[in-house]
């Protein structure tokens, strides 16, 4: 039985600065508590300010170190700063497995700074399923940035790109050939490139490979945007402030061109169709449902009814 929550109170606390009240109401949406559907009218017109960032790439680039840098350098310039870091899920607790590690240190004891990490709990695209969600109510929680940092998956992270407004593909040298092995998925969803690392050896031909992509995925149509490559070492956060002029000018970019607002709608329509395929299957599993999916692939299996048939009954 999920533990209750009365959702308004906690919203208002969140407004007003309550770490802990944003990170119950954080644990809700991963648990999907019943009150959701509460939750999520409370906060909606708090939504719609945050600059939503996302950080994906290969395992072993550095994300982390990077994130961590770019929030160092966000809380610089005196903006507040939310991350949620999806790690792998748990085969045991189905929890966070790397949730308990520590995690950016330095900014610990900065009020301005909101670190959770979420469970992918198997779920496809280095996302967890209740990302959408989450990012919704640390936007509503009225912070400046929101970084997201996936699971470094490979090519299957490409849903990063549905949920922010500027996706960031980090790749380094001497990880083999790393260019070859994302191109297929991950690269073609970058806004920026961050080559990290930059002081180990093959940087320079890093670079050199990613222009040439570049180039070869242009169509030459005016006002195109041509994604940067910016050379970091996180690690002495070296770079960091060259990121966030990247990302202002994608941002700019994104502005002029009305994609902003694009973007934020496709968003919008993603999330709405994979809470209906969400209700819907919560429809024909229930014990006493009068359509249930099992009886009708088995009908469709030994050739009763067809597919299509068996979707409209499903969808009623």
């Amino acid at each position: 039985m999920p533990r209750e929550i009365v959702v308004d109170p906690l919203v208002t606390r969140m407004r007003d600065g309550d770490r802990r009240a944003l990170a119950r109401l954080l644990t809700a949406i991963e648990n999907d508590h019943p009150a959701l559907p509460e939750l999520g009218a409370a906060i909606a017109q708090f939504t719609g300010h945050a600059q939503i960032i996302g950080l994906t790439g290969p395992p072993g680039v550095g994300k982390s170190t990077s994130t961590d840098a770019l929030v160092a350098a966000y809380r610089a310039q005196g903006l507040s700063v939310a991350v949620l870091a999806v790690d792998p899920s748990s085969p045991f607790s189905g929890g966070a497995l790397l949730g308990d590690r520590i995690r950016m240190v330095g900014h610990s004891g900065d009020s301005g700074v909101f670190v959770r990490s979420m469970a992918t709990r198997g779920h496809l695209g280095g996302l967890s399923a209740a990302a959408p969600a989450a990012l919704r109510l640390l936007d509503a929680a009225g912070f400046d940035i929101v970084l997201v940092e996936t699971v470094g998956v490979g090519q299957s992270e490409v849903h990063i790109a549905s949920l922010a407004d500027t996706t960031i593909v980090l790749l380094a040298p001497g990880a083999g050939d790393s260019i070859q092995a994302a191109k297929a998925g991950v690269l073609e969803i970058a806004d920026v490139f961050v080559v990290n690392k930059a002081d180990h050896d093959g940087a320079a031909a890093t670079v050199r490979d990613l222009r040439a992509m570049i180039s070869l995925g242009q169509t030459g149509e005016p006002g195109q945007w041509r994604p940067p490559i910016v050379t970091t070492v996180a690690e002495r956060g070296e770079g960091a402030t060259d990121v966030i002029d990247a990302i202002a000018t994608h941002r700019a970019w994104l502005s002029e061109h009305d994609e902003l607002s694009l973007r934020r709608r496709r968003r919008a329509a993603g999330e709405i169709e994979e809470l209906a395929v969400r209700r819907l299957r919560e429809r024909w599993e229930r014990p006493n449902a009068e359509v249930k999916l099992d009886d009708l692939a088995e009908a469709v299996a030994r050739g009763v009814l067809d597919p299509h048939a068996a979707a409209q009954a499903v969808a009623g």
